[in-house]
């Protein structure tokens, strides 16, 4: 289910992915959810403020709001990999923004084949997708970019 919570849209993201994910990565927080499409029992809603909560000791899978606040999400992101967090974001590929080269550039980054489907959604994204990977010092990843 897509859904407006406050001006804020959250696109649920599409089952098979996250199970494909959660097989891998055995994710213990969805950070930027509502009730209804939360991906992982805890979770965080827009009134919870996933941003201003600690991440640091979670695998958390975050597909965060898609507009101007993604900036916000993917430095949350970036700096909880730093603090001990594995974080696994499911992201547009939008290789041409400032949060992409400050952030996502960091990260191990999966290009989706295709455009995926949102939730309810009847027809595919308009963009491409990806899927950006922050792991703790130490915690070896492959830190390349390749098609999934």
């Amino acid at each position: 289910m897509n859904l407006s919570v406050s001006g804020v849209w959250f696109w649920a993201t599409p089952q098979w992915l996250f199970d494909s994910l959660n097989r891998e990565f055995h994710f213990t927080l969805d950070p930027c959810s509502t009730d209804e499409n939360a991906k992982c029992s805890r979770h965080y809603t827009l009134a919870e403020n996933g941003l201003s909560q600690d991440w640091s000791e979670e695998v958390v899978f975050m597909n965060p709001p898609y507009g101007r606040e993604i900036t916000f999400w993917m430095e949350k992101a970036f700096l909880s990999g730093k603090q001990g967090a594995t974080v696994v974001c499911l992201v547009p590929a939008r290789t041409d923004t400032v949060w992409w080269h400050s952030y996502a550039i960091h990260g191990e980054i999966r290009f989706l084949k295709g455009r995926l489907k949102f939730g309810d959604a009847t027809s595919s994204a308009p963009f491409p997708s990806a899927i950006v990977i922050f792991r703790p010092p130490g915690v070896e990843g492959k830190n390349i970019a390749r098609a999934k």
